[in-house]
């Protein structure tokens, strides 16, 4: 559960430091997920071994959110690149242009 906490804290710490919504949503979606699924396994093994109560429901919601958090900051993060939010001025490399150009290139 610390682990869980700790990564936690350092999303929160991520969403107030970093400069754009990129790098906020790789924040939020990857070491939050860490920190949620740390806390539900701690959570898991507590009552497992301690209280001697399986909950396997538990374990389905760390299975939802290893799949679904992920892909929601994947696409909150594409969003924001096809609505036009600016890159950070720190940022050294633009992957998707390349990619966005192409496909404009080829409705044309």
């Amino acid at each position: 559960m610390s682990t869980g906490v700790i990564f936690s804290a350092v999303t929160a710490l991520g969403l107030i430091r970093l400069p754009d919504v990129y790098t906020r949503t790789h924040a939020a979606s990857k070491s939050s997920t860490l920190g949620v699924m740390g806390i539900l396994a701690g959570t898991f093994i507590h009552f497992w071994l301690i209280e001697d109560h399986f909950n396997p429901q538990l374990i389905i919601a760390i299975a939802f959110l290893f799949i679904t958090s992920p892909v929601a900051g994947h696409l909150i993060g594409r969003a924001s690149y096809m609505s036009g939010i600016p890159l950070a001025k720190e940022t050294v490399r633009d992957d998707m242009k390349a990619a966005v150009e192409k496909k404009v290139d080829e409705k044309k």
